[in-house]
């Protein structure tokens, strides 16, 4: 069953039919480069099919992993940087209590789930260190080379931490490896210390990756119904596979966000007015930015939170220079199902919303956003997700996924490569090198 629809109706004001026209030859062109597999990074295109081709036997040993680690662990640190990590925390975010953290085990139900290994910040390590010193905890850390610098310095750390706690035994109990099948660093280091390892598919990319194990294992620990999310996306996989644009919502966004961009609307914001959608939108960004931010071209991808980023962006979105467009994630059904209360002094002059669902309010702030942009010459597509299911979260992955991938072979770039991050690692591990001299 679909579970996301695109509306149009925001953006076709500031298109014209031949644009349209034009533009679907040019993604029914990318269609058939991905379907032939002879476009640039066709060897990178393990993701298209990653929800239909699964491995059973894997992920059964993702759910005993998971099972293992709910009861070993007080904490459970997912160690990861880019895709090997916003993938899991996004999907997280979206299904866990906003404050789960902050919950009892016997409420929260699983352990308590930190991402580290994203950053190089001696504060943010010293203070995760001295957090965990007295916890029960274990680690996933995830990096396909097993190089990158970030998740490598933790993971040292927090190895040696592991050790002094548990000896050097007992830890290696704890440390799960997600990394390449067959080589690299981790992998070496996974098969030497017999630490539990899952597999980065060769054929996937990091921020394609968060249907593997990448992502899945994370969303196990927290008692998410993964499979739920690969029957999505295995349901999005067929979906938004057709090649007539009319009758696929996924194509048909891709068409509009590059009509926009020849027009010059060069940055996309991707809006959500539900602040668990936060990490989804960061996932976007790297999803986006990676794919298409190369040979000078590319969309720049931005995101908010409204309505609280209305009250800092809002007024450039609405009155700034014009060369954005955004995309809103809109979620239909709310089921808080918590209301506005009554008061007898009325001190807030609010009596006129009083027993109004929080969420409607939410909806009607959406609406006259959505209005306002438009007319301050904003376009807006608005992707309405049916409700925060599982099924439907798997689909809207890979609605984006499959959108970037055409969106890249219509800007004529390779969606799969990322040279400029490897241009800031190089330049960064040779100031580190020289030092040493």
């Amino acid at each position: 069953m679909q579970g996301i629809f695109l509306d149009d109706e925001g953006v076709k004001p500031f298109i014209t039919e031949e644009e349209y026209a034009k533009m679907c030859k040019k993604v029914e062109k990318a269609h058939d480069m991905l379907e032939k597999k002879n476009g640039k990074g066709s060897d990178m295109l393990g993701w298209l099919d990653l929800p239909a081709n699964r491995d059973e036997a894997e992920i059964e040993r993702i759910k005993k992993c998971a099972e293992r680690i709910n009861k070993q662990a007080d904490v459970f640190v997912v160690i990861g940087i880019g895709g090997s990590y916003l993938g899991a925390k996004a999907v997280i975010d979206l299904f866990d209590n906003t404050f789960s953290n902050l919950q009892s085990y016997s409420e929260r139900k699983h352990p308590q789930i930190l991402f580290a290994g994203n950053n190089l910040s001696g504060k943010y390590l010293r203070n995760l260190v001295e957090f965990l010193e007295d916890k029960d905890f274990a680690i996933n850390v995830v990096s396909k080379s097993g190089s990158t610098l970030e998740p490598a310095v933790t993971f040292r750390t927090l190895k040696l931490l592991l050790e002094k706690k548990y000896g050097n035994v007992l830890a290696a109990t704890r440390i799960y490896v997600t990394t390449d099948p067959e080589k690299g660093i981790l992998h070496d280091l996974a098969v030497k210390n017999e630490y539990e390892m899952f597999k980065i598919p060769r054929d996937v990319g990091g921020r394609y990756s968060v249907l593997t194990a990448v992502g899945l294992l994370p969303m196990a620990v927290a008692n998410i119904n993964f499979e739920d999310i690969l029957d999505g996306a295995q349901f999005a996989s067929f979906v938004f596979n057709n090649r007539d644009v009319s009758n696929n919502d996924c194509y048909k966004y891709a068409v509009y966000r590059n009509i926009l961009r020849e027009k010059e609307k060069d940055i996309e914001i991707l809006a959500s007015y539900e602040p668990s959608f936060q990490y989804f939108i960061e996932w976007f960004k790297q999803l986006f930015g990676e794919s298409e931010g190369k040979d000078g071209k590319g969309i720049f991808p931005a995101g908010v939170n409204f309505t609280t980023d209305l009250h800092s962006m809002g007024q450039l979105i609405q009155d700034g220079k014009r060369n954005i467009f955004e995309t809103v994630i809109n979620v239909q059904v709310d089921r808080s199902l918590i209301y506005l209360p009554e008061i007898e002094d009325n001190f807030d002059n609010l009596n006129y919303l009083a027993g109004k669902e929080i969420d409607y309010i939410n909806k009607q702030a959406y609406k006259g956003t959505l209005k306002a942009h438009i007319d301050g010459n904003v376009p807006n597509m608005v992707i309405n997700l049916e409700d925060v299911t599982e099924y439907n979260i798997g689909q809207l992955i890979y609605f984006f996924e499959k959108a970037c991938a055409i969106s890249g072979y219509v800007l004529g770039v390779n969606p799969f490569d990322q040279p400029g991050v490897e241009a800031y690692k190089k330049n960064m591990l040779g100031l580190l090198k020289e030092e040493e001299k």
